[in-house]
């Protein structure tokens, strides 16, 4: 049998075991976890490999021309097996070529589930325990790296071509990858199971409305809803909590506005992926070595201000910048939107509070909260549910002030109506409530049925 084949099946190496330390006392058995000395030639057989075409390949070659390079990588790898006199099947030598060129060329054991569409998010928590995530639910992969030194040159590779370090002492760093994955990093001595890695990917093929509605994760009432909510110029926020969807369904959103606006996006890393042919993107960054250069969201946020923007579309409000996109919103840029961590609607709002008194406004609460009813239209609530899908739990809208509240009206509300055979059963339904804000969007000319509301559901019954 052959090597590669010996290794996956997991049957031990054709050396002899060692003899017994002495008269009568047993071999002693090797750790289940332990690695077999089949899988360390394996091992040493590749990263000899790799050395070699690394030694021979010319460090001026441009990298981004991948057919020519993998082409000069394949005619290496044939000579230093014929140097060697290694045979393998032609399968194995396939499989051993692949790695090494994602190695030297790409993430290593983590290319395979980057190339794979069924995984969202993958999260390495040090060299041996590799996660993914696949439709809501995380489970563990036998992917591995080789040691704490092999996945910290994995990391610098994605992170030194956007002029960012990391080490002990800048110990965490947000990056992407060159498709728009949004990458994450935190080393030691801030981690203490080694460095730790987490990949949000990015889809080439963006999701759409009808795709969200095909999913189940928004009905085609509320989607309707919201289409007309963007057309009009509603401020909207985004929220739920992380990994919900939040930044793909403002992408969807976004979908809806007119072509002929000018868009300004404004992101900590760049994913939006905006259709329409007038779009402004930036990008904040971190500050240099030595500590300057930093320029923040809400430098952007102000600066986007003096761009003559028909909509500003914020990635995250986490910060101080939410008040200047407030003042942004109550000052003649309507339609614009954004995300924001947060688990109801209500605590939405609060978290918009206390990110205005990071802005260090001397304010009182009652004048912030106005602020706020002022500028918001509608916040939208995302979750993701015990299956692990993501649902739109809510669409509320923003009323007014009675006293020192904000008041709501929820227009749409998710009905949980039970669990079967482990997925949730439910759909979003509409409360019967036509905001104040229809008005406006009456004198847009869109003109909503009653049925998307409920009320003519409710005439029928």
């Amino acid at each position: 049998m052959s090597l590669l084949r010996r290794i996956e099946k997991g049957q031990p190496s054709t050396q002899q075991p060692s003899a017994p330390a002495g008269p009568g006392t047993p071999a002693t058995p090797r750790p289940a976890s332990a690695p077999s000395p089949l899988r360390d030639t394996y091992r040493d057989l590749k990263t000899r490999i790799q050395n070699k075409l690394i030694d021979e390949l010319d460090p001026t070659m441009d990298v981004s021309r991948q057919d020519e390079v993998r082409r000069t990588i394949r005619e290496l790898f044939e000579g230093i097996l014929a140097e060697e006199r290694i045979v393998l099947s032609r399968a194995e030598k396939e499989r051993l070529f692949e790695q090494i060129v994602a190695e030297i060329l790409g993430l290593g054991p983590l290319e395979p589930f980057l190339a794979d569409p069924t995984v969202t998010e993958i999260m390495v928590n040090g060299p041996k325990n590799i996660y993914v995530e696949r439709r809501g639910k995380i489970e563990r992969t036998n992917a591995a790296f080789e040691s704490e030194e092999h996945l910290m040159r994995i990391i610098e590779r994605i992170i030194a071509p956007l002029g960012r370090r990391i080490d002990e002492s800048v110990p965490y760093q947000d990056a992407r990858l060159p498709d728009g994955s949004r990458v994450n990093a935190i080393i030691p001595p801030l981690s203490l199971i080694g460095p730790v890695l987490t990949i949000r990917k990015f889809f080439k093929i963006p999701l759409t409305a009808e795709k969200l509605i095909e999913l189940g994760s928004i009905t085609p009432e509320a989607m309707e809803f919201l289409k007309a909510g963007v057309q009009a110029k509603l401020n909207i926020v985004v929220s739920g909590g992380t990994g919900t969807g939040k930044t793909t369904f403002l992408n969807v959103l976004s979908g809806f506005i007119p072509n002929d606006e000018r868009i300004i996006t404004i992101e900590n890393a760049a994913e939006l992926q905006l259709q329409q042919e007038h779009v402004v993107t930036l990008e904040s960054r971190p500050p240099n070595i030595e500590g300057r250069g930093e320029v923040t969201i809400r430098d952007l946020v102000i600066n986007a201000l003096r761009m003559r923007p028909d909509r500003i579309i914020v990635g995250e409000c986490r910060g101080p910048e939410a008040f200047d996109m407030l003042q942004a919103m109550n000052t003649g840029h309507e339609g614009s939107m954004t995300t924001i961590h947060a688990n109801s609607p209500r605590d939405a709002l609060a978290r918009m509070e206390n990110m205005i008194l990071m802005a260090s406004m001397d304010l009182p609460h009652r004048a912030i909260r106005e602020q706020i009813a002022s500028a918001l239209d509608l916040i939208i609530q995302l979750e993701r549910l015990r299956d692990g899908t993501r649902k739109v739990v809510s669409v509320s809208a923003i009323e007014g002030m009675e006293g020192d509240v904000i008041t709501m009206s929820e227009v749409f509300k998710f009905e949980i109506a039970g669990v079967e055979n482990g997925k949730v059963i439910g759909r979003l339904r509409p409360t019967g409530i036509r905001p104040k804000f229809m008005e406006k969007i009456e004198t847009a000319g869109i003109h909503l049925p009653p049925t998307i509301f409920g009320i003519g559901e409710r005439i029928r019954r």
